[in-house]
């Protein structure tokens, strides 16, 4: 079992670092209606005209897309944040972005000017794309080897609660009514005021200390504070030989990840593992929920709170992942995750193509949502940012979190802007697309990835040197063959 001094320094990051992720997402869809209100209002107080739907759709699309495109940005700096200021300075840092972004947000509305409303989401969403990129780095390098899967999840489980979260205080009955909006949004802050007030009780990442700064005292501290001064001793002498191996290697740039053939494959599988979790479909699963529960009988008021149950699914699979990833492994897991996905798109097909043929169909699809997203959770929506901390060694995962981060956000901003037209055109047969795009990672997966359960970061860096350098080892294989022939002539 980890220390509570481990178990409490990842709750100090998560309430800050995936949480206020999780948190931002869910809280824009309460006030839509709303804040539609605020820029009619706003516009024809300013210029004595209405505002136009078009316009409308415009301004209401670039608030809920801006955040991305922060996330994107954010995505780009948390690397080098994380190098330059620490795994827990940069975290330190990053809430006062939070902390200005729910500023604006809260004035918005009182002021009358919606255009501090679009900068305090960009910001917000700058603050998430470090979040999402740092915390994860700061877990895997303070978990020991052997609950560092079980750790990692804690930023699953804070993500998804941050969406449950979000959920709950955007209920009209709360924050989600008309006089209180601006209140929702500008609560972003109590996230990032909880991480500025525990987290400095907790020491940087040792790995970061002893490897980046060469400061082998702090490191040892921070080791005994995390592990006890009985047990830290394994963990110092892992953390030594990688330090060795490295030999002083300067954090790499994301773009001499490109050219470095001894990360090749550990860079392709972070891509193909951020959009295949993107592009799996639990946009669509969200996108028809409301339009299933509705089918199967439940009043459209009642709706929101149904919808409650999927935040609570999530967060349920996200904490059974936790207690589960150290015990299957990592592969079993995330393969069996996106073949039960994959399963579940060709019921949803079925389902909902004869939704209306019989009464107990519409239950069915009621059913395959659920188990959809007890699937997606179980599988991509755990393993992935920890998988993405194991393949790399310390002076490569700074970028290798910058260029996954970089990924997941284009390929959200992406799925955003085409999934309507994916909708529009192939109605319920879009789960056909999410089928194939499940199953084509899951295959990748399986003749890729190697299991990581238990391994430290060398190891599993010494297990992909074979894939990193299999041409090579041929073209050596045939000459030495060659010289063999040679010297028997």
């Amino acid at each position: 079992m980890p220390s509570w001094t481990l178990v409490l320094a990842v709750c100090a990051v998560g309430i800050g670092g995936t949480f206020q992720y999780g948190y931002n997402v869910s809280i824009i869809n309460a006030p839509t209606v709303h804040i539609h209100k605020f820029l009619n209002e706003t516009w024809s107080s300013r210029y004595q005209t209405e505002l136009n739907t078009s316009l409308l759709t415009l301004l209401w699309s670039v608030i809920a897309s801006i955040f991305s495109l922060g996330g994107l940005c954010g995505a780009h700096i948390g690397g080098s944040m994380a190098i330059k200021l620490g795994r827990k300075g940069a975290l330190l840092v990053n809430n006062f972005i939070a902390i200005l972004a729910s500023i604006l947000m809260g004035i918005s509305f009182p002021t009358g000017l919606f255009e501090l409303l679009m900068v305090g989401r960009f910001l917000i969403g700058v603050n998430t794309g470090i979040g999402l990129c740092v915390q994860p780095l700061y877990i895997g390098e303070i978990a020991p080897k052997h609950l560092r899967g079980t750790m990692a999840m804690g930023s699953s489980i804070f993500l998804t609660g941050g969406i449950l979260t979000g959920q709950i205080i955007g209920l009209r009955e709360l924050l989600g009514g008309e006089k209180y909006w601006p209140i929702l949004l500008s609560s972003s802050c109590i996230p990032a005021l909880a991480q500025l007030l525990f987290l400095p009780w907790f020491p940087e990442s040792p790995r970061y200390l002893l490897i980046d700064r060469q400061d082998e005292m702090k490191c040892t501290k921070a080791l005994k504070c995390f592990h006890g001064p009985l047990h830290y001793q394994a963990e110092m002498e892992d953390i030594q030989r990688e330090h060795l191996v490295l030999n002083g290697e300067k954090p790499k740039k994301p773009w001499q990840l490109f050219g470095d053939r001894s990360v090749k494959w550990q860079l392709i599988t972070v891509i193909v593992m951020a959009m295949g979790q993107q592009l799996s479909g639990i946009n669509a699963i969200y996108f028809y929920a409301s339009y299933i529960f509705k089918q199967a009988g439940i009043p459209a008021e009642k709706i929101s709170y149904v919808t409650l149950g999927t935040g609570a699914c999530e967060c349920l699979t996200a904490l059974t992942c936790g207690l589960l990833i150290d015990y299957l492994g990592r592969r079993f897991l995330i393969i069996g995750g996106y073949t039960l996905m994959s399963f579940w798109c060709i019921v949803l097909t079925f389902s909902l193509t004869y939704q209306e043929l019989y009464p107990w169909v519409p239950y069915l699809s009621m059913a395959s949502i659920f188990a959809f997203i007890l699937s997606f959770g179980l599988g991509p929506g755990g393993i992935t940012n920890t998988l993405t901390a194991e393949l790399f060694t310390q002076s490569s995962r700074p970028a290798a979190y910058m260029i996954g981060g970089s990924v997941s956000w284009l390929s959200f901003f992406t799925i955003g802007m085409i999934f309507p037209f994916i909708v529009n055109g192939l109605k319920q047969y879009c789960f056909v697309v999410f089928l194939l795009e499940s199953l084509l990672v899951a295959i990748f997966i399986f003749f890729v990835i190697p299991e990581t359960k238990n391994k430290s970061f060398l190891e599993i860096k010494q297990e992909f040197q074979q894939l990193n350098f299999r041409g090579r080892v041929k073209e050596k294989e045939a000459e030495l063959y060659e010289r063999r022939q040679l010297c028997n002539e």
